[in-house]
């Protein structure tokens, strides 16, 4: 069976830096650590990379690779990933979520 790769990139209405940490902060705060995860990371954009096929849009990147979907499915649901988000969405300008099987 295969991996579940969960990708998030946020884009914050507030673009400043204390903004943007907090964000990192609260991802190592709430989605760290969870049953099922294989490897977790959050940061912010990279801006030094300008090639035409970089995507710019974002401020903060979440992964999260699952060991199956059934852990992807219980994160989503969990009492710590639904406190993210409810003290977090209203800084959001845009969310985009790639989730992709990977081995």
């Amino acid at each position: 069976m295969s991996m579940l790769s969960h990708m998030v990139y946020f884009t914050l209405h507030d673009s400043s830096e204390a903004a943007i940490q907090k964000l990192v902060s609260d991802c190592h705060k709430y989605l760290k650590g969870h049953p099922g995860v294989v490897f977790y990371a959050a940061g912010t954009l990279a801006p030094e990379f300008q090639r035409p096929v970089n995507d710019l849009s974002f401020h903060v990147a979440l992964h999260v690779v699952f060991e199956s979907k059934a852990a992807h499915d219980q994160y989503q649901v969990c009492e710590r990933h639904q406190a993210f988000i409810v003290e977090n969405k209203p800084s959001w300008a845009q969310v985009r979520v790639f989730d992709a099987y990977v081995d």
